[in-house]
């Protein structure tokens, strides 16, 4: 899913974002021909991500002569584990650590979230999905650590999937306008439902795919049950750690959880750096 040149392009404006004109300490400090290696340690337990970053940090960067990665995203760690070793020019492991320490440090908190929701769901048959309610920018390695975390990935953006939503129906003019003139392009079709009427409406111009959001588990159990399988069924509407289990267990075939990428607070990852 993610785009090897988008994360060359992340990874660069992230550099130029904190070294600027120059690591002006490292420079001040560091001999230019000391060499150094350095280790990322995880402080606590997580699920890790984005490993794949440090590849294009270092290479967008240079000074480095070995990357050596010992976890993939998805991998369980305790504290004290290590997750990559790297080795090159001290001020460029100096110069690199906090743009890397950012990103491991947020995936790996996006997929330490998203393990956990996943974890709350099972036994049921419902998935759990992110959202869009991403950090701007950021989309892709936000989604693909949420997929390392065990939960199912939702559209990447308004360009691939069909998503009528409230405001959609009333600037259409209603349901069945709304679903008429969507179909025509072709992609997956799914439409958000407010109201008891709106939901028959919705199922009466065939659509298969609805959102439920903003309902009380009983209440979304009781439009389940009046869908009875004629659609998909996708909950939504502040939906936490603490109530996913009572969503999950109504029928809805997925539950969806912008916390996931909005609210994961980020993981205690540490580096150490050692001279040679």
């Amino acid at each position: 899913m993610t785009d090897l040149a988008d994360i060359a392009d992340i990874v660069r404006r992230a550099l130029a974002e904190d070294i600027g004109s120059g690591d002006v300490t490292t420079e001040a400090c560091v001999p230019a021909d000391r060499m150094a290696a350095g280790y990322f340690i995880a402080r606590e337990s997580l699920v890790l991500a984005g490993t794949d970053v440090l590849a294009a940090i270092y290479t967008e960067r240079g000074g480095v002569d070995e990357l050596t990665v010992r976890h993939s995203d998805g991998d369980r760690l305790r504290e004290g584990d290590r997750i990559a070793l790297v080795r090159g020019r001290a001020r460029t492991l100096l110069e690199c650590e906090r743009v890397a320490l950012n990103f491991l440090q947020r995936l790996s908190g996006v997929a330490t979230l998203a393990s956990q929701f996943a974890e709350v769901v099972k036994g049921t048959n419902c998935r759990v999905l992110d959202t869009r309610k991403t950090t701007p920018g950021l989309r892709e390695l936000e989604k693909k650590a949420a997929a390392a975390g065990g939960v199912t990935n939702h559209r990447m953006g308004l360009y691939d999937a069909v998503l009528i939503k409230n405001n959609h129906i009333s600037a259409a003019g209603g349901v069945r306008p709304a679903i008429e003139s969507a179909r025509a392009c072709g992609l997956a079709l799914e439409i958000e439902v407010r109201t008891i009427e709106e939901l028959d409406e919705a199922l009466a111009c065939g659509a298969t795919h609805l959102l439920l959001d903003n309902l009380s588990p009983q209440q979304a159990a009781e439009w389940v049950h009046r869908i009875g399988g004629r659609a998909t069924v996708e909950l939504s509407g502040g939906i936490d750690l603490d109530s996913i289990r009572s969503y999950a267990e109504t029928g809805a075939d997925f539950v969806s959880a912008g916390a996931i990428t909005h609210s994961a607070p980020a993981k205690d990852i540490s580096f150490r750096l050692e001279l040679l």
